[in-house]
């Protein structure tokens, strides 16, 4: 994908699951070097969107001037796609709570599955960069430690590794915190922060606004399946906007970097 060519170019996405109206005309556009925050309440929208962007979920196809690229492309294939545009989220997660290595969760990655079998080719230079992959997040002394026996950050950064093992364009996150204690979420920023500034897109979908890392720059806010807000993470990061997002009085507060809410 070149400089100049959006990692996501939408217009008028809209869907319908059970007959509700989960997705309303969302256009949006994502550039190739954007770190993007998407933030909004449960039930929002927000993992739906993700979902299109995964190609899980697909919008109606008689909205006027629908598009629906991906770097570029209109038409994926999903494993091509995954490839490309690494996801992490807490479904995946206890998808792998299984008794395979972390280092078999990785490797798992190049093949789009849950563990490693026998009709599996796993190369020497697989496995040289799913080990270079564990180091680069400091989660190389646990290659040999299954799913079940590491704590949930740890196995929230082996899924990160899974994700990075084809060099993907992007890192999407959704609720990348969910059940992690102050350590964890302290290590998940640290390594998020390595892997943005490693050249990767980082789309991160939240609910907390401690979960935006400094090298965000935009924040998307989506309530009701539609984008209610959308800029720089300063402007849009305000206690009128949120308080107005989330349909109770927040107070928005700065610590150096990072952001907090308070109600």
């Amino acid at each position: 994908m070149t400089e100049d060519v959006p990692l996501l170019d939408f217009n008028n996405i809209s869907v319908i699951k059970e007959n509700k109206l989960i997705l309303d005309q969302i256009s949006l556009t994502i550039g190739s070097n954007e770190n993007v925050a998407i933030v909004g309440p449960n039930g929002s929208g927000k993992s739906s969107l993700i979902k299109i962007m995964t190609r899980e979920y697909y919008p109606l196809a008689d909205a006027p001037d629908l598009r629906m690229k991906i770097m570029g492309k209109e038409i994926w294939n999903v494993f091509d796609l995954h490839e490309q545009m690494g996801i992490v989220t807490t479904d995946l997660q206890n998808t792998c709570l299984r008794d395979i290595t972390v280092l078999e969760t990785v490797l798992s990655g190049f093949f789009s599955s849950i563990g490693i079998y026998d009709i599996y080719d796993v190369t020497i230079e697989m496995e040289a960069t799913a080990y270079e992959i564990l180091k680069f997040l400091g989660i190389r002394r646990l290659a040999d430690k299954t799913m079940t026996k590491i704590s949930t950050g740890e196995a929230r950064r082996a899924l990160i590794a899974r994700a990075l093992v084809h060099d993907p364009k992007a890192l999407v996150l959704d609720e990348p915190t969910n059940s992690l204690d102050m350590k964890s979420v302290f290590q998940f920023r640290k390594t998020i922060s390595a892997v943005a500034n490693a050249g990767k897109n980082i789309v991160l979908v939240t609910h907390d606004l401690s979960d935006i890392i400094p090298e965000i720059s935009r924040v998307i806010l989506i309530k009701d399946g539609k984008i209610f807000a959308d800029g720089k993470k300063e402007e849009i990061l305000t206690n009128e906007n949120l308080s107005a997002l989330f349909e109770v009085p927040v107070s928005v507060q700065k610590h150096g970097e990072y952001y907090s809410a308070f109600c």
